[in-house]
């Protein structure tokens, strides 16, 4: 079953997908879909590209640099952005920041303090609601917390990935263990409400043996919520990946088996199985709206607030406002050229039809409950579903067959086992997908 199903497929944090945006996409559009947007709140990203070391493992936007001044001429082009962006959002109110990278604390805490400011100035920002930022423990000195916390956040993703020194050296990115554990007892001190850690499983020399004993020392550090990403291995689209031997890889029957005890530890140990790669506290709001049928899926990944627009700022983020999504220049150069030229870096983006709108509503469903009502979505979007997914449910025979999923008095459910497979099963009711063409653009599922 793992030959079977071990292909190329999205994470659709997006329907359509990224591959979809094109560059026909105008300014005008993005004004047009913010213009008739239903929704009056908003959550920001901002993108800081910026790296001092370069780990062989990252797909991300990034810059690798030791030179601090080219975070302030970055900064300045990322005011301009804002100034140009916030007066079309001033009727929204902020229910969400997250600053991603890149490694967000490369800037100094006077430059972190300089951006928060300048972001509050420029927007309505609520007194409460979720304000996080990624940390890299590396490079950091533990009152960078401080300031952290003087800037506003009160949630931190602490990239940690492997405990592991022989799979942290094949991948660049070696780490004080105990510095990581006075971090997060720091931030419990501080007060703030939720850490996050981030691992990933499929990294090079890793073994179902080791990554057990990385995941006792993540229970010992008793993090909110983890993220356990799975190791996408594509050297022809990211150099640095290159540097990763194909032999000291883990099979897919081994990062398969990762990920299943992963499974069974976290959810042994208290956490909630949210879906792909992440697990939360049964108190945290990720659990509680996935119980109640409200969970939401971005490009943050699951997230809590389904009513929101997202605008993202910076070199390369995506905004996804009303029936569209919108993505700034890919590099640094390019961005601040556009800046220059329009007072925008938009890039290209794509704006969805009908079709669109209610496919992403089904996958969005699936992805983050792992179960569907066709009676449900028939009064929400005012269709018959076996007619409209008449070839889609054919596609999903061959899960029904192996038992990954069920359909009974017209409800879609996806068994334990299906969940380990839910981007395959998306891909059922993925249009643009079926261009078998385009396959290779995205990572292997397992």
């Amino acid at each position: 079953m793992i030959e079977k199903y071990n292909y190329s497929g999205p994470r659709y944090t997006s329907y359509p997908t990224a591959l979809e945006f094109d560059d026909s996409f105008t300014e005008e559009k993005l004004l047009t879909s913010i213009k008739n947007s239903k929704s009056d709140k908003l959550s920001l990203y901002i993108h800081i590209p910026f790296c001092a070391k370069l780990c062989y493992y990252c797909g991300c936007n990034k810059v690798i640099t030791r030179h601090q001044h080219k975070a302030d001429q970055y900064i300045e082009y990322l005011a301009a952005e804002i100034v140009k962006r916030a007066p079309l959002f001033k009727n929204y109110l902020v229910t969400q920041i997250h600053w991603g990278g890149g490694t967000p604390t490369f800037l100094t805490p006077e430059q972190i303090l300089t951006l928060s400011a300048l972001v509050k100035a420029n927007f309505n920002v609520a007194d409460v609601g979720e304000y996080s930022i990624e940390v890299d423990p590396r490079e950091i000195e533990l009152s960078m917390l401080d300031t952290l916390k003087e800037a506003g956040f009160n949630r931190i993703s602490i990239g940690v990935q492997d405990f592991n020194k022989k799979v942290q050296v094949a991948v660049n990115r070696e780490q004080d263990e105990q510095f990581i554990f006075d971090l997060m007892a720091r931030a419990k001190e501080l007060g703030f409400v939720s850490t996050n850690i981030d691992l990933i499983y499929g990294l090079p020399h890793q073994t179902p043996e080791t990554f057990a004993e990385t995941m006792q020392r993540v229970l010992d550090l008793n993090p909110d919520r983890l993220s356990v990403f799975n190791y996408a291995h594509l050297p022809s689209r990211f150099a640095a990946q290159r540097k990763i031997k194909d032999e000291d890889l883990a099979s897919p029957q081994q990062k398969l088996d990762m990920l299943h005890q992963t499974i069974e530890t976290l959810t042994g140990a208290g956490y909630q199985y949210i879906g792909m790669d992440h697990f939360a506290k049964p108190d945290d709001e990720l659990s509680i709206l996935q119980n109640e049928g409200r969970l939401h899926r971005n490009f943050q990944g699951y997230t809590t607030q389904e009513e929101c627009d997202l605008l993202g700022l910076g070199v390369s983020s995506i905004s996804q406002i009303g029936d569209c999504y919108a993505q700034n220049q890919k590099d640094v150069r390019p961005y601040f050229e556009s800046i220059d030229a329009n007072g925008h870096a938009l890039w290209k983006g794509c704006s969805l039809n009908r079709d669109d709108e209610i496919r992403r509503v089904v996958i969005k469903q699936l992805i983050c409950h792992f179960d569907l009502d066709m009676a449900k979505i028939e009064e929400k979007l005012n269709i018959n579903f076996e007619e409209y997914f008449a070839e889609d449910l054919k596609l999903l025979q061959t899960f029904i067959d192996d038992k990954l999923v069920d359909i009974t008095d017209r409800k879609i459910t996806i068994s334990p086992t299906g969940r380990l497979l839910i981007r395959n099963i998306c891909i059922c009711f993925d249009v643009y997908y079926r261009e078998k063409a385009r396959q290779q653009q995205f990572s292997r599922v397992i």
